[in-house]
């Protein structure tokens, strides 16, 4: 990030800060339980603190004067305002409220309100109008012996807009000022300036040494375009320069926006440490392995045949020898034996085939369910490869439904997919056929019959046809006869090739109905994790590229 601290960096507008903050709250939102709540927590009330400090007097500047004890902040923050407003040393009273310096006739009062700081000194406009617009804070001591002081120190921190750490030649390389404080600012270069106060007691090569390892600790704690100056609250030194760059941050007021834009980044880049990269693709061979599965488990393998027999059954009925094609209606119905009797569902949908129960299809077997379980997980191990563990541990949930409303969902889709297909043409022609083979038994038995009982006595003279050497009357008895067995081998043949076409064509309807049910029961709850991880991740990057200009 490029100092913000240059009067031809416009910095980060208002509309930029408001995409950045919704589209962080938008990431917390569809990544949910799946995030660090920590850094959710964190999240949320960085997004509200943009809202609630754009929405108070977005025209000021808040800066906060951050040190040690005896660093002489205070002091500094008396000589910037040109007036003893802050009590240094040992005068300072016993409390942990900071103090306020306000520049400029804008209401700075619904701003320090927020803040809390009920200490309020208003600077006269001759002190400069350079500063207009500034709200300079002095805060208790990070360093206090005091809990409730350095608790106000971090609190007003977390809400200033630019940070002034002020330390001395003898505290500035202090680990708690670099570690607990300083380090964690890494991300805000920008609106941070580090002073090495009282500099009057060092001799001018002492004081670039000092600003040299002051500089390296910075570097190392991660603020390497940081600015830094040596001040003397005593002398006046380096504050001519302290103001100018407070007038710079002041301009525009862009420092606010800087520092709310940076918390907001420093906020997303936490949270995407908890996304991947990608997403995976859930469809493929682990979708059809578990399609397969299911399959079994719904006993498709045993409706396919019962298809195959209801086929060859209603063939027998409908091209059989016509004399006992009667002896096929004590044959029981294969799909009625299993509650899937079309009939009984062509006239109901939807509540009312729900309503029917469910079919008597075999409850699958400890292996079959053994074998979606394994598939289930292979697909939520596939679609959650490279995931963070919150993440593929709720893949693996949505790839886990109730058993029993897995079962109650391929039971009806089941039941609700067409079994039987339209009466096949050729059975009409061999029936036709039969009939025709049947009538020239009748006819061929009844002249046989005449001809043996009244022809003999010369009671009935009936006129003779013969086909070669035979009478048509025995021709059309014996050939009707072996004709029509004949023809009913010739549909018997016919009929288990239908049939294993039906069932083939009924396995692809199957297949689909249940396709919909995986993909309905768990394919779409494991797309709809991956899913909102993709809303996530795009959402975070979002936020994440508030900086990059």
């Amino acid at each position: 990030m490029s100092p913000l601290f240059g009067r031809g960096d416009k910095g980060v507008s208002a509309e930029d800060l408001t995409k950045h903050a919704d589209a962080l709250r938008s990431a917390v939102d569809a990544g949910g339980a799946e995030l660090d709540p920590d850094q959710v927590a964190r999240a949320r009330a960085i997004a509200t603190k943009v809202s609630e400090r754009m929405g108070r007097s977005g025209s000021h500047t808040v800066v906060a004067f951050a040190g040690a004890t005896g660093s002489g902040k205070s002091s500094l923050f008396n000589a910037v305002i040109g007036a003893e407003v802050a009590k240094p040393g040992a005068r300072r009273p016993t409390t942990s409220t900071p103090t306020a310096a306000i520049w400029g006739d804008d209401p700075a009062g619904p701003l320090l309100d927020w803040l809390v700081v009920p200490n309020r000194h208003q600077v006269p406009d001759s002190e400069g109008s350079a500063l207009d617009g500034l709200v300079l804070l002095d805060l208790p001591d990070f360093d206090s012996r005091e809990a409730a002081h350095r608790a106000e120190a971090e609190r007003v921190i977390g809400l200033a807009d630019v940070f002034v750490w002020v330390t001395d030649p003898q505290k500035y390389a202090d680990a708690r000022l670099h570690d607990d404080y300083v380090a964690a600012m890494k991300n805000y270069g920008a609106v941070t300036i580090v002073i090495l106060n009282q500099a009057d007691r060092l001799t001018p090569d002492q004081q670039r040494q000092c600003l040299a390892d002051l500089e390296r600790l910075l570097h190392r704690d991660g603020l390497s375009e940081v600015t830094v100056l040596a001040t003397s609250a005593r002398t006046g030194l380096g504050v001519p320069e302290l103001r100018d760059k407070l007038s710079d941050a002041v301009s525009g007021a862009r420092a606010a926006r800087t520092r709310l834009d940076a918390d907001v980044r420093s906020a997303a880049t936490d949270l995407r440490a908890g996304v991947a990269a990608t997403e995976a693709d859930v469809q493929g061979p682990h979708r059809r392995e578990l399609v397969s599965a299911l399959s079994r488990a719904a006993g498709v393998p045993t409706v396919l045949e019962a298809v195959r027999r209801d086929y060859q059954r209603d063939a027998v009925a409908a091209t059989g020898w016509p004399f006992t094609r009667w002896i096929t209606k004590f044959r029981p119905d294969p799909l009625k034996r299993l509650r899937l009797d079309p009939k009984e569902r062509e006239a109901l949908t939807g509540e009312g085939r729900r309503a029917l129960g469910r079919s008597s299809i075999p409850v699958a077997n400890p292996a079959a369910r053994a074998a979606v379980d394994l598939a289930a997980r292979r697909l939520a191990d596939a679609a959650g490869a490279g995931l963070p563990h919150r993440w593929a541990e709720a893949v693996s949930a949505a790839a886990q439904p109730s058993q029993d409303r897995l079962a109650d969902e391929l039971d009806q889709a089941v039941m609700a997919t067409p079994l039987r297909s339209n009466r096949p043409i050729w059975w009409s022609l061999l029936s036709i056929l039969q009939i025709l083979l049947a009538i020239a038994v009748v006819v061929g038995l009844v002249w046989t019959l005449v001809e043996v009982f009244f022809g003999a006595q010369d009671l009935v003279d009936l006129p003779m046809w013969h086909v070669g050497p035979f009478g048509l009357p025995l021709v059309l008895l014996v050939g009707g006869l072996l004709l029509g067995w004949l023809l009913a081998l010739l549909s018997r043949w016919f009929a288990g090739i239908g049939a294993r076409r039906r069932a083939a064509g009924t396995g692809k309807r199957l297949d689909e109905a249940i396709g919909e049910v995986a993909d309905r029961v768990i394919v779409a709850p494991v797309s709809d994790v991956l899913a909102r991880h993709r809303q996530t991740r795009i959402q975070l990057e979002t936020a994440a590229a508030g900086g990059k200009r």
